[in-house]
């Protein structure tokens, strides 16, 4: 993660949340009171966002801060297990708990998902990607952590790369013509991928010399028909509808890509709390 662009958007969320300050905290402690609080895993999980996100949260609002025990991003942690400690003043502490948590929360439960999705095509030579299905303001969190869980990232932004969907083929009347309009205007350096939802479409594709085929909600078969089809000739991605039922199977018709949505768009929380003492 860009750093410059992390802080600028961590002190955002953390003005949504103090505004105009903590007024529980500064009532009942001075600026010289100081403590211990350990974040712990409540759940097995895969850490991410411990030193970079959480760690950052709280050197934004204050100095005189110490951290121990501070679990490398990616690593499988237990129930119980502690994910970091930090040693430092009071109000920097409790003023940075819940927008540390929510953040640290979202993303371990990004990579935990996105790991099972991992492991389970293990034994195939295929790779699991995100989407652009991701909290309005989160991606670049949300993206680190498909990282950390051992995903990898399909393109950030619309300005990444070129990927001509079913709605720029139905406006732009084919694949042909999208591509060739596409190649006039983009650079020789950029790839270019095509949505396919039919054979027909692949063939096209194909005759295009596109680089990347997406094959969008195909069953198994057609996900076989299509990779011999394209025999080598361009890189083949799987996408729509993938879940851990299904993931193995699609690895299995010998696809390159299977990007899933539900990586960020359906991961649910891991819980984590911030223990005093």
């Amino acid at each position: 993660m860009d750093t410059f662009l992390l802080d600028d958007q961590l002190r955002r969320f953390l003005r949504e949340d103090l505004e105009h300050g903590d007024i529980t905290t500064d009532a009942i402690f001075d600026d010289q009171a100081t403590g211990l609080v350990t974040l712990e895993a409540r759940e097995p999980m895969i850490a991410a966002g411990m030193e970079q996100v959480a760690a950052r949260v709280f050197c934004l609002l204050g100095d005189n801060l110490s951290f121990d025990q501070v679990v490398t991003d990616g690593s499988k942690v237990d129930r119980g297990d502690v994910l970091m400690t930090i040693n430092g003043p009071v109000r920097t502490l409790l003023r940075g708990e819940r927008v540390a948590l929510n953040l640290i929360q979202r993303l371990c439960g990004i990579a935990t998902l996105t790991r099972k999705y991992v492991d389970a095509v293990k034994d195939f030579d295929v790779i699991i990607t995100d989407t652009r299905k991701t909290t309005p303001g989160l991606r670049m969190l949300e993206k680190y952590a498909v990282r950390a869980g051992g995903g990898k990232n399909h393109r950030y932004s619309l300005s990444d790369g070129v990927l001509i969907k079913d709605n720029h083929i139905a406006a732009c009347g084919s694949i042909t013509e999208a591509v060739e309009k596409t190649r006039t205007t983009v650079p020789h350096t950029i790839a270019i991928e095509v949505e396919t939802d039919t054979l027909d479409q692949v063939q096209e594709c194909l005759d295009c010399g596109v680089d990347t085929i997406m094959l969008d909600n195909m069953d198994l078969e057609t996900m076989r028909e299509a990779v011999a089809m394209i025999d080598g000739r361009a890189l083949v991605e799987a996408s729509g509808g993938v879940n851990l039922d299904t993931v193995r199977a699609i690895a299995g018709t010998g696809v390159n890509i299977i990007s899933v949505g539900a990586l960020t768009h359906s991961a649910q929380a891991s819980d984590i709390g911030m223990d005093w003492g």
